[in-house]
């Protein structure tokens, strides 16, 4: 990120920053509209013109001699192209492709390379409950790396800070998605970068390269939105190839369940980024320990859950109950929900055999299976939990609560 300096050594480096950069916002406002240039444009815009027309005419070249006499296979070597891109994108990690934005001034985005597993992955990580971390915030734009004081906006999760035009001319974040930083970033409800709010992001190589597989042997086409005919058909082929045998009829519900869970705003369909975000937080129950999860959580995280457990532990003896655990495992989302929760809602959640594979959800009220034993869930509840078991167990419910999206990621424990 470069070398922090004092306010004092950069009061010269920020007014000549300032200066710049309110050059560069007046340069903006007052440049004309330009027509969106096409791809080969974009790539190619700090090239000289004819440089860009060369570009152009060999890609027409490229582009005519693969055309089939009946001009049926230059497109459906076009779509593979396209397809491929996608592919490349969401295994290094960027996502999806931005759409409307205008790449001619785009900065450029920073490599992302995926984590990998250490040896002691899986040994219980020692977090103190009595020693708050209280981590500090960076001082300078995690992408220009300038300080600029009240004009950054800090992330919920980690300490970076970014400036709005920053992000904007990253590429990363769309205009209604700047928005929603400028109004919740300060706030109680924070908002996450677009480090935190991909939780993709989290995955290895190896686990990445899993769920690829199983999206191109289903025919899922990254960066689409799915219908729900499409998420039963993607379910249903999982089944039959890790099971061997269809879905029941309950599980289609469940499905359906989960789709709604994913749709919150009844669009009529899942978001790419809400479906890929849940099919990674079901590689990680899948392929991770409860300790492993731990070690994903970041300090301010780990403020969050200590604080959260104190709060509960009311005669302050170390533990709380099964039934105290729920609740806060079930606030982590409440920030996010437009209406409140109840018992009859259908929540999404991750299938309880960890080496099942296939999302599961349900119907959660008094009169499913699920609270069926009275008895035994009364018992269950007064359980106790300890700080240690507590961080443990909701360390996935606190990594699922990472995105700004509104839909529901996993199952909210009741």
């Amino acid at each position: 990120m470069g070398v922090l300096m004092s306010k004092k050594q950069s009061v010269d480096k920020v007014q000549r920053c300032t200066a710049v950069v309110s050059a560069f916002q007046s340069g903006i406002k007052d440049r004309p509209a330009i027509v969106k240039p096409t791809e080969g444009d974009a790539e190619d815009a700090d090239v000289p013109a004819n440089t860009s027309s060369g570009a152009k005419e060999k890609n027409t070249e490229e582009g005519e001699g693969g055309e089939t006499e009946s001009g049926t296979g230059s497109s459906a070597a076009q779509q593979a192209s396209v397809n491929q891109e996608a592919w490349s994108r969401l295994r290094d990690g960027k996502g999806v492709e931005p759409e409307d934005l205008e790449k001619r001034h785009q900065l450029t985005p920073p490599a992302y390379v995926r984590p990998k597993r250490e040896a002691d992955d899986d040994q219980p990580l020692e977090v103190e409950l009595a020693k708050k971390e209280q981590p500090q915030g960076d001082e300078m734009c995690d992408v220009c790396e300038v300080w600029t004081a009240d004009d950054l906006y800090p992330c919920r999760i980690c300490t970076r800070v970014f400036h709005d035009g920053c992000l904007r001319e990253l590429g990363y974040l769309r205009a209604e998605a700047l928005q929603e930083m400028r109004d919740t970033a300060h706030t109680v409800t924070g908002w996450s970068c677009y480090y935190c709010d991909n939780l993709n992001l989290l995955l290895t190589e190896e686990e990445m390269y899993s769920l690829m597989e199983t999206f191109k042997q289903c025919k899922i086409i990254p960066e689409s939105c799915l219908v729900s005919d499409e998420l039963l058909q993607y379910h249903h082929f999982v089944s039959k190839q890790q099971f061997d045998k269809d879905l029941t009829d309950e599980q289609e519900e469940e499905v359906l369940a989960q789709f709604a869970a994913l749709d919150p705003d009844k669009k009529g369909h899942v978001e790419w980024s809400d479906f890929l975000y849940f099919e990674s937080l079901a590689v990680l129950k899948k392929f991770r320990t409860e300790n492993s999860l731990v070690r994903l959580l970041t300090a301010k995280e780990r403020d969050a859950a200590r604080l959260m457990f104190l709060n509960l532990d009311v005669d302050e003896d170390g533990l709380i109950t099964r039934a105290e655990c729920r609740q806060a495992q079930q606030s982590w989302f409440d920030k996010f929900s437009k209406d409140s929760q109840s018992c009859n809602v259908r929540l999404m959640g991750l299938c309880a055999p960890m080496n099942c594979g296939i999302s599961h959800v349900g119907p959660i009220c008094e009169s499913s299976p699920a609270s069926s034993s009275s008895e035994q869930s009364k018992t269950d509840d007064n359980r106790p939990t300890s700080w240690a078991d507590f961080l443990r167990e909701s360390s996935i419910y606190i990594l699922a609560a990472r995105p700004n999206s509104s839909a529901v990621h996993i199952r909210l424990p009741l």
